[in-house]
């Protein structure tokens, strides 16, 4: 009876969810990222054009909004505008179907316009990642974009260096599919330059298609002098990879706390919810640094069960004091609506890093709380 009562939980739940699984893709029942797969051959990749990409340039403390085509964009803008190199590059790349009227543009923008000595540069790619010819044959077509489209970003960020802005002022941002198509830029930049650039940041980059990918077709440690990657969807929209110099887990990455995530309504909303929940978490620290702490920790059970509470302490977001890996000591937790969080060291043999990046890399465990 037991089993017979079973077998019609599953047969009514997946009848139920039967639409939404085909309408869904490529992400499959449970969006579960390594169950999916595509074709990573990027020699079929070298050949696509992606000269149409935009770039949108703003310069808020001049109030100058500038958009060009990606190919001359560098030498326009400095040509036209007269760029002071000295100031910092912020450059945003969004994800799969985004573009630079949606919403993680929309909170990036907001988060830098107050910010002083800084360029803000937003890539619009979504000619080429739209979901035009429905969602399974879109993002199987955009992901085998995410290479050229690294590459061309890659050689634009060269570009600007040529103008005179230095590698240590350059910092990137990719949320999910934008994550990883930085992977390939900040390779790119290095090939054409001999120098890295400075940070780059992954909010949730992209897992189905990555999760079960080559490392060398992620986005990881060794691509820029620091790479550090925030997971809120980790199995579903978000990758399940931990390649970067510190690998941030907010509430151990899978679910956030106004997403539902139940067993019954594990959908597109829930994972969708989850998933861009990490951009705004990030850019809210733009303007309230700190309030992400992480606690040297061996495990995330052992930081819920509050037994990490007096080791080393690191800072997660857009002011991270610490861009080397190592960890350091508070006395005390900022005053916010967010519980302070936890982390772990793990530890890597030489072979398993790539690009000749460090040995070493920090899991960290952000906890948000319920009150927000």
């Amino acid at each position: 009876m037991a089993r017979l009562l079973c077998f019609l939980t599953l047969f009514l739940f997946f009848n139920a969810e039967a639409n939404w699984v085909a309408e869904y893709g490529p992400f499959k029942t449970f969006l579960y990222s390594d169950w999916i797969t595509c074709d990573r051959n990027t020699s079929k990749q070298t050949d696509l054009v992606v000269d149409d990409a935009q770039v949108f340039f703003y310069d808020f403390q001049n109030n100058i909004n500038y958009t060009h085509t990606i190919n001359y964009a560098a030498e326009t803008l400095n040509n036209v505008y007269n760029l002071d190199v000295t100031r910092r590059l912020i450059v945003f790349i969004p994800g799969y179907k985004s573009h630079i009227n949606r919403n993680a543009p929309e909170l990036i923008k907001a988060a830098f316009k107050d910010v002083p000595n800084i360029y803000l540069i937003v890539i619009d790619h979504s000619i080429y990642t739209s979901s035009k010819g429905g969602r399974l044959k879109s993002y199987e077509r955009s992901v085998t974009y995410t290479y050229p489209l690294g590459v061309i970003v890659g050689e634009f960020l060269a570009k600007l260096r040529n103008v005179g802005f230095s590698s240590k002022n350059i910092h990137c941002i990719g949320h999910s599919l934008g994550g990883q198509i930085l992977g390939y830029a900040g390779t790119k930049y290095f090939k054409v330059t001999a120098e890295k650039i400075w940070r780059i940041t992954g909010i949730d980059p992209a897992g189905p298609c990555f999760s079960n990918s080559l490392i060398d077709e992620q986005l990881r440690s060794g691509v820029a002098e620091y790479v550090e990657v925030y997971h809120c969807n980790a199995g579903g929209l978000g990758t399940t990879s931990v390649l970067a110099d510190i690998d941030f887990f907010i509430n151990n990455g899978k679910v956030q706390p106004n997403c539902d995530g139940s067993f019954l309504s594990l959908g597109d909303s829930d994972a969708k919810c989850s998933h861009k929940s990490c951009v705004k978490y990030w850019t809210e620290t733009v303007q309230h640094p700190g309030w992400y702490l992480a606690w040297k920790c061996d495990s995330y059970k052992l930081f819920s069960e509050g037994k990490c509470a007096g080791n080393e302490v690191t800072i997660g977001g857009y002011t991270n004091p610490d861009a080397t890996g190592a960890l350091f000591r508070v006395t005390e937790a900022p005053q916010r609506i967010f519980e302070p969080s936890g982390g772990c060291i793990d530890k890597l043999d030489d072979g398993e890093h790539p690009d000749n990046a460090r040995r070493f890399s920090v899991k960290a465990f952000i906890l948000l709380g319920l009150n927000e």
